[in-house]
């Protein structure tokens, strides 16, 4: 079986990156296309492998800033040839699934997302109040043409893996496409329960506008309580200019310094809404209680009470009430662990493989069409 693997672009470590590795540790052989390629921002399993990039990859800040190349990637993904393979499996949440193959390889997309500029968060991109009027203009017209490619490559998909039921539901409502659910892993051996409780509140994330990292800053502002901040991104500076000294911002760290910082944590905090969002699923495998956002992917890895503690409403009250629930609340480390180790990825990787094999078989023995 000839297998080649698809991803929207590697320019950034981030949960779908991960679930990449972890399709390459499956299918050693398979190469990789993307659309533009930067490994000095990648983790060493995705160095030094066969990855095929497209005419986007030598264009002038692609590596960068891969976004402003986003008009040009439907033509990307339909510039590659993939005839000789026997399976392509995609991993998405913009345009990879819009691949083209031939009508004897079975093209499996694992979608962390319907295209989400696309359609949920269309209205809050658009509505930005920064973006010039000619720019918003433009954008009715384009998204509208992006939307109509999106559903129509969606038919180019023969199964459809959600990596949450929250996703599932998307796929259903635009592309009208049913699919399973495989969540996706969180490498539990990299993480460990530390019986030294450290006197701060955790977040490690990429900190731009969605994910709502200015509300935790606001909440512990306000509670005076210790919270630490690792991870990088545009609104980083105006973070950090409305943060009082018990907020500290570490930046981007190696993988052995936030292994430290998630065992000794008090909670995890998690005020975004992700599709799936496997940070939370890394705190638990550190034994670590999460105070999540009661929303999207939050509600299929955190149970409220035992792992975490919810929070219904991305409001100031609400956050600081569920942090001050948290505070009367015991939680045992070795039952969070025990929990995460529900999503560890040999755990995915086998179910991964067990449906491709599966749907494999079935490909090739069903018919779509009838002789008369």
């Amino acid at each position: 079986m000839n297998v080649a693997l698809v991803h929207d672009w590697l320019t950034n470590m981030g949960g779908a990156e991960r679930v990449v590795i972890n399709f390459k540790e499956i299918y050693k052989n398979a190469p990789i296309y993307t659309t533009i390629y930067n490994p000095d921002n990648l983790d060493n399993e995705l160095k030094n492998i066969d990855v095929r990039t497209s005419f986007l990859q030598n264009k002038k800040g692609a590596k960068e800033n891969h976004q402003k190349y986003f008009p040009f990637m439907p033509m990307a993904f339909e510039s590659f040839d993939l005839n000789e393979y026997d399976v392509v499996l995609s991993s998405s949440s913009s345009c990879a699934k819009g691949i083209i193959t031939n009508p004897n390889a079975m093209h499996v997309c694992y979608c962390h997302s319907p295209m989400r500029y696309g359609w949920e968060f269309y209205y809050e991109y658009a509505n930005t109040s920064n973006m010039k009027k000619l720019k918003k203009n433009f954008l009715k017209y384009f998204m509208n043409y992006m939307r109509v490619w999106d559903n129509v490559s969606s038919n180019r998909v023969d199964y459809f893996i959600a990596n949450s039921e929250n996703v599932a539901k998307r796929i259903w409502k635009h592309y009208r496409r049913e699919s399973v659910v495989i969540h996706p892993a969180v490498r539990c051996s990299l993480f460990n329960i530390s019986e030294q409780d450290e006197d701060y509140f955790l977040i490690v994330s990429r900190l731009v506008e969605y994910k709502k990292i200015d509300l935790a800053v606001e909440v512990f502002n306000e509670l005076g309580l210790p919270l630490v901040i690792i991870g990088d991104g545009a609104e980083r500076q105006e973070l950090e200019s409305k943060a009082k000294d018990n907020i500290k911002f570490l930046g981007r760290q190696p993988d052995n310094v936030i292994k430290e910082y998630y065992s000794k944590c008090r909670a995890f905090i998690f005020p975004g809404e992700e599709d799936f969002g496997i940070t939370p699923l890394e705190a638990q495998a550190s034994g670590r209680p999460v105070i999540a956002f009661g929303k999207g992917g939050a509600l299929e890895t955190v149970i409220d009470g035992q792992t975490g503690v919810f929070f219904k409403e991305q409001t100031v009250e609400a956050l600081k009430g569920a942090v001050i629930k948290f505070e009367s609340l015991n939680f045992d480390k070795a039952f969070i662990r025990k929990h995460a180790e529900n999503f560890d990825e040999e755990i995915f990787k086998k179910k991964i493989k067990s449906f491709i094999d599966e749907k494999y078989n079935e490909f090739l023995n069903t018919k779509k069409w009838k002789v008369l």
